[in-house]
């Protein structure tokens, strides 16, 4: 049986060494030249080495510092795939934030669903882009966060990410390049992937992508979209001003993009600037749903979109669903109507607040980045400061947090953690964030 190629056999030599623990997590590699030299390959060939290596996940090259080994005790996709983890372990890595007594409002919802003479046609089949009148809900709804719509420009569907992936499938196609923010939401990345778009990241420039990168980005490809989150950032909290607002739109009308608004978490940022898509109503579509200020079993969402977008949409959602869950719908709907929604995000708004005031006296000195009522905190880890292996020792704390890859649209992640501050009651947070602190103060001071 033939030998495989020489750079192979290398490849699978550090392989070996990596995931036996020779070759320790942090460990920097010989540089490329290094490799090539003592190995007797060519520079090129050095490098294909190192390609693999990082392509299996093992390796990472940061520039300017060099090649190291990857923690491969963590998860790789950490912060996108929601695995199961030991009953012993806090949570710090998914959102889902509760409040007590949502159990019961459910069971209340359900009995006053099961006395309405409409149960029957809610086991029917469902228009496309749901019935007329949640639709109209929900433009009451937005209308109360400055959004001012025609019900028909609604669209009912499971669950913002829902929402993201039919807006995906009816307005572009594979090869389009997307403007996105240089971090954001894993699960735009995990889509941008299945449909083989392109994702050009955009360096932040205070609150929010900055129009002078947009615009240069805009002159030297052919840019269809920009995807961003201006109303309170996943995973930096920050809220764009209205007058950013206005620029990228600006921007977008002159280029012709479709803007993509993804306002999962907008109702946490109170007296918001208007949304992008009351700026620019006629190429924006806004995305958002009920998993956050509701539940996330509750997969309910809704698209708005221009008038000549929403057949194109409704499509979408026929070949991905047929039609939106009526019986989910009409709860959901019930709960705006009825003032609950109103209510829950009140309350999670003073929630995530009491949450932050959590994280700021538990973190202490360590530097952060977040918004006063949201639900996570960025912490940069210090310079030389590897975050995966901050991420390991600290799941070896008994605590799960993410690392800032999953996030990361550029090659190179920077070191830093996001901690998810919605999913454990406060006493446990307050005794994990507490674990952070120490087990980062111990890399950092």
């Amino acid at each position: 049986m033939p030998k495989p190629p020489r750079y192979k056999q290398i490849v699978d030599r550090f392989v070996d060494e990596i995931r036996s623990g020779r070759l320790k997590a942090g460990t920097r590699l010989p540089t490329h030249r290094e490799l090539a030299a003592k190995e007797g390959l060519g520079i090129v060939t050095a490098t294909r080495v190192y390609a693999e290596l990082n392509a299996m996940g093992l390796v990472s090259g940061e520039t300017g510092r060099g090649t190291f080994v990857k923690e491969t005790t963590l998860a790789r996709e950490l912060g996108i795939d929601q695995v199961a983890i030991a009953a012993d372990i806090v949570d710090l890595n998914f959102n889902y934030p509760a409040l007590p007594g949502q159990a019961e409002m459910l069971r209340n919802a359900l009995r006053q669903l099961s006395s309405t003479g409409d149960l029957e046609a809610l086991l029917r089949y469902q228009p496309h882009g749901g019935r007329a009148r949640d639709r109209a809900t929900v433009a009451r709804h937005l209308a109360r966060r400055g959004l001012d719509v025609e019900a028909d420009r609604v669209l009912i569907v499971d669950g913002a990410q829902h929402g993201l992936a039919t807006t995906v499938m009816a307005l572009l196609k594979p090869g389009d390049v997307i403007a996105v923010d240089t971090l954001t939401y894993p699960g735009f990345k995990l889509l941008a992937e299945a449909h083989r778009i392109e994702l050009a990241p955009l360096p932040a420039s205070g609150t929010g992508p900055d129009p002078d990168a947009l615009e240069a980005l805009c002159k030297r490809r052919r840019v269809r979209a920009i995807y961003t989150m201006p109303t309170l950032h996943n995973p930096l909290g920050w809220v764009m001003t209205a007058t950013r607002g206005r620029q990228l739109a600006s921007i977008a009308r002159k280029r012709g993009l479709v803007i993509i608004e993804d306002a999962a978490y907008a109702f946490l940022a109170e007296d918001a600037p208007p949304p992008l898509a009351a700026i620019a109503p006629e190429r924006t579509v806004y995305v958002s749903g009920f998993s956050k200020n509701v539940a996330t079993g509750l997969r309910v969402g809704y698209v708005v979109a221009p008038p000549e977008w929403v057949p194109k949409i409704e499509r979408a959602i026929r070949v991905t669903t047929w039609n939106t869950p009526g019986v989910m719908t009409a709860i959901a709907c019930g709960w705006l109507e009825d003032g609950t929604v109103e209510r829950l995000e009140a309350q999670k708004r003073a929630d995530a607040s009491m949450r932050q005031a959590i994280a700021s006296k538990a973190l202490g000195r360590l530097k952060r980045v977040a918004h006063p009522s949201s639900y996570f905190v960025w912490l940069p880890m210090p310079e030389d400061v590897r975050a995966d292996r901050v991420a390991s020792a600290l799941l070896d704390a008994r605590v799960s947090v993410s690392t800032a890859e999953p996030f990361c649209t550029t090659a190179q992640a920077p070191h830093a953690l996001r901690l998810a501050l919605g999913s454990v009651d406060a006493g446990t947070l307050r005794a994990a964030l507490g674990r952070v602190a120490e087990v980062v103060g111990k890399w950092a001071y």
